[in-house]
């Protein structure tokens, strides 16, 4: 596999959007209360320009596969950060990305001494789910900080 996962830069916005929404409309799943409709879709290089907060992509062959990022959780504890954002091409999924992405992305919450990280995601994300349980994050009974993403039914936190 010859993947590089790197820091997002401004010419990475339109195609990283355009896989977050191609997961979606290919699951056809609801959007509202989703990543789908963040103000900041169109602009993840600039979201991602403050403290505490890195969004990676991954590369293959010089094109745009994935990505996933760490901030700090909104409206919460300074200590929390939260995974976010982490969406594959088809062509991505099934070959060990997911696992390269969240160890990159834990590895810096813990420079940035993050103590939890927490996510949220959809229940039709079943494979995401088993992924996320294999690095020890367990399920929550509701959600924690305002994200905005009410139709993301499942929430999950992990120590780190």
């Amino acid at each position: 596999m010859d993947i590089i996962i790197r820091l997002i830069q401004p010419e990475d916005n339109r195609h990283i959007a355009k896989i977050i929404r191609d997961v979606f409309e290919n699951f056809g799943q609801p959007t509202a209360g989703t990543a789908y409709e963040d103000v900041t879709l169109d602009g993840l290089y600039e979201a991602y320009q403050r403290p505490k907060a890195h969004y990676y992509v991954a590369e293959e062959n010089g094109i745009i596969i994935g990505g996933g990022g760490i901030a700090p959780l909104e409206s919460y504890q300074d200590h929390v950060c939260e995974l976010q954002k982490m969406y594959f091409k088809p062509s991505g999924r099934g070959r060990g990305l997911g696992a390269m992405m969240i160890e990159t992305c834990l590895k810096y919450a813990v420079a940035m001494d993050f103590t939890q990280c927490y996510l949220e995601t959809a229940p039709y994300m079943e494979a995401a789910q088993r992924l996320y349980k294999r690095y020890n994050f367990v399920t929550l009974d509701g959600p924690l900080g305002d994200t905005g993403h009410f139709s993301c039914g499942v929430r999950m936190l992990k120590n780190l």
